[in-house]
């Protein structure tokens, strides 16, 4: 487990000496296999800032996690779960701009600020070498803290590091969507809700690809402009083209293996954002569609600083409140993991802690 830090040089408010957190062991691939411990509150170090957790959000990712081996190093157990919101209670040396009670989240990519992404920017918190965020309090360095939105509480800021970011990026860290951009999201999870909300606050017409009547009546609500049901239209991709016309952006958060249905839903010079790990192994995608719709294929993986910035100023200035399918307490964080792993959700899962 990593080192909590024992440095006296920093300010806040006093805190208990001893906090509970939940550990993933390392031959654990259950969620009841989770176990609860008590550690000392950690103390945060010259550039780093304390959190008193708040609310943590559970992602996709998490689950992989759990059953491994992606994002698990061997004989090495975890504390896991990497989307945290609460506020600063302790500031530690050499901090500038961040002081105790500020409302923050965590930034997912550490070394990514603009442009680019870094050519290595690993899994983030709660995997491999990287302690997470399941835990009463958490020490993290600055340049892995964010502003929260103003108008959320900790429970809908929590749900922004990775699955909001995410959504942001496909959304407009290419190719922006605009007022008059169609653009088709699949399934009801938290980065398909948030790709509606962004893009209907930016004008854009959204359809959704469904396999429940009752999501997609539940989108429509929500401000989709209609549904293509999968399961009673396996060719979904001609079904979304017949009824929109042909998307600009497809927001892909399944897999390759809908590229090419994905492709057949594209109008001429459309691009898919393809980000889900539900599968990373398709079929073949036609090359003539391709190249015929000189259509774009782009990979997203969550954001840089400067993306989350931008969204936390957009869901402030167009008052975007987040879609939360269930709550849980800290106490029935493995409850939440199972929550997370049974599909059918529509938003997030979080965990409150008091």
């Amino acid at each position: 487990m990593t080192a909590l830090h024992s440095n006296d040089s920093f300010s806040g408010s006093p805190a208990p000496q001893s906090m509970k957190r939940w550990v993933l062991p390392a031959d654990v691939t259950d969620a009841a296999g989770l176990f609860m411990e008590e550690v000392p509150v950690p103390v945060p170090g010259p550039g780093e800032v304390r959190i008193r957790v708040r609310a943590i959000s559970t992602n996709y990712r998490d689950h992989l996690i759990l059953e491994g081996p992606f994002g698990r190093l061997p004989q090495r157990d975890l504390v896991p779960l990497s989307d945290v919101a609460g506020e600063i209670d302790a500031v530690g040396s050499q901090v500038e701009g961040w002081r105790t009670g500020d409302r923050v989240t965590n930034l997912h990519v550490l070394d990514w600020a603009d442009g680019r992404p870094p050519a290595v920017m690993g899994l983030g918190l709660g995997a491999l070498h990287e302690d997470g965020v399941l835990a009463g309090y958490v020490v993290l360095p600055t340049g892995c803290v964010m502003r929260a939105p103003a108008r959320l509480d900790h429970v809908e800021a929590a749900t922004l590091p990775v699955a909001a970011l995410t959504a942001w990026n496909a959304l407009f860290g290419d190719h922006p969507v605009t007022r008059d951009s169609t653009v088709v999201i699949i399934g009801s999870g938290g980065v398909a809700l948030f790709a509606l909300q962004l893009a209907r606050a930016a004008g854009a017409r959204v359809y959704a690809v469904v396999r429940r009547a009752a999501a997609g009546d539940a989108l429509v609500r929500l401000g989709a402009a209609g549904y293509v049901n999968s399961l009673t239209t396996p060719d979904w991709g001609q079904g979304v083209f017949a009824r929109s016309g042909g998307a600009d952006k497809v927001v892909d958060s399944v897999g390759v293996s809908l590229l090419p249905q994905a492709l057949a839903a594209l109008a001429p010079g459309g691009e898919i954002a393809t980000l889900g790990l539900f599968d990373v192994v398709g079929a073949p995608v036609d090359g003539y569609a391709l190249l015929g719709k000189q259509a774009r294929i782009r990979g997203v993986a969550v954001g840089s600083a400067a993306m989350h910035r931008d969204l936390v100023r957009y869901v402030e200035t167009h008052g975007i409140r987040p879609v939360i399918d269930r709550r849980f307490g800290f106490l029935d964080a493995p409850a939440a993991y199972k929550a997370q792993g049974a599909g059918g959700l529509f938003g997030k899962v979080v965990i409150e802690v008091d």
